[in-house]
């Protein structure tokens, strides 16, 4: 928690580092390609006949791929050869200095982000596709001025002045599935039946069942929602409901995530695409409607990696931590005594 918060302002140096990533199949994809194969490649089955996802997908490459898409891009996708370059020297120069950091001992409070590569995505937004963030209705911009976050606020009296993932109840959906600086990992895990996505942030994992079951009660709102999966051929589509609308659609945590907060509502439906098309490579896209909010739907999209050997770290981080008192304690104190000079009651 106290390391999430102390990031305030740190983010925004690194956010719009270098962007993108390949598009499978593409010249210069690190996907492994049928072509490199010399066969067709063929979607691997689970023991009870469904398309295999099993595995560690972590997406600490896209560090340095922004949410929204710069402008100087305009409506295309992927990066020049040009532009790629001058990405991946920015990255390098950033990784450099950390490890001369690291080397010598004296590890600054920029450093935060895990090391990462440059990426030909300019942005993870596809849709609208001059990859901008929708414009939100003004009932939406209203919920948004009363929102909480330690990362815009400057005072704090109470727990709900701080945000889901500040109190360390859930980073939420959308921006569970969206890269941070650190504790980026994803892990999927498949049974007959159930597809179970691990999230590393805030150690939450959501279960899918894929078994054809009805949705929840309407009634029953939570704070990640309610997934149902499916399978479209050897896609699978995870379909999700039932949140309870007070959670933020975006979060500046995001590397280039719109500024201020976005909110929700409990008519937000999420539709997500895990379609694997390589051994290390799932194309993985969200739809994400809200009438409530959102003046049209937005679209991401990007490729997860498949990396045997990451590893998961603790998200040490409960919902009665002590930095949300602290930044109360501390804010309350200063107010207090605004004005006065040091050492003068």
């Amino acid at each position: 928690m106290s390391r999430r918060i102390l990031a305030i302002g740190v983010i925004a140096g690194g956010a719009l580092l270098a962007a993108c990533s390949q598009q499978s199949g593409s010249e210069g994809s690190n996907a492994t390609s049928a072509a490199d194969a010399g066969d067709v490649w063929q979607q691997p089955k689970t023991e009870w006949g469904d398309p295999d996802l099993r595995g560690k997908w972590p997406i600490s490459h896209l560090i340095g791929t922004p949410f929204t898409r710069p402008a100087k891009y305009g409506n295309r996708r992927f990066m020049s050869d040009e532009e790629f370059t001058a990405a991946e020297q920015g990255l390098e120069g950033r990784n450099t200095a950390y490890d001369k950091e690291i080397k010598d001992n004296k590890m600054g409070i920029g450093h935060w982000a895990e090391a990462t590569t440059a990426q030909r995505l300019t942005s993870l937004l596809v849709d609208p596709l001059n990859g901008q963030f929708p414009e939100i209705t003004e009932a939406a911009k209203a919920k948004a001025s009363a929102m909480g976050s330690s990362w815009g606020h400057e005072v704090f009296d109470k727990p709900t002045d701080f945000d889901s993932w500040d109190r360390c109840i859930t980073r939420g959906l959308p921006p569970s599935m969206f890269p941070f600086n650190y504790n980026n990992g994803i892990e999927i895990h498949q049974a007959p039946g159930y597809v179970v996505i691990r999230l590393e942030m805030i150690h939450e994992a959501r279960i899918v069942p894929v078994d054809g079951r009805a949705p929840l009660d309407p009634a029953v709102k939570q704070w990640m929602g309610e997934s149902r999966g499916h399978w479209e051929g050897d896609t699978l589509v995870v379909e999700t409901t039932n949140f309870n609308g007070h959670g933020g659609m975006t979060n500046v945590g995001i590397p280039g995530s719109p500024r201020g907060n976005t909110p929700t509502s409990e008519k937000m439906k999420i539709t997500e695409r895990f379609n694997r098309t390589a051994d290390d490579t799932i194309e993985y896209s969200m739809t994400v409607e809200d009438p409530e909010v959102l003046t049209r739907p937005w679209t991401a999209a990007y490729p997860m990696r498949l990396d045997p050997s990451y590893q998961f770290f603790e998200y040490a981080c409960n919902e009665d931590n002590t930095a949300v008192r602290n930044f109360i304690v501390t804010s309350r104190y200063e107010r207090a005594h605004a004005g006065k000079q040091p050492g003068k009651p």
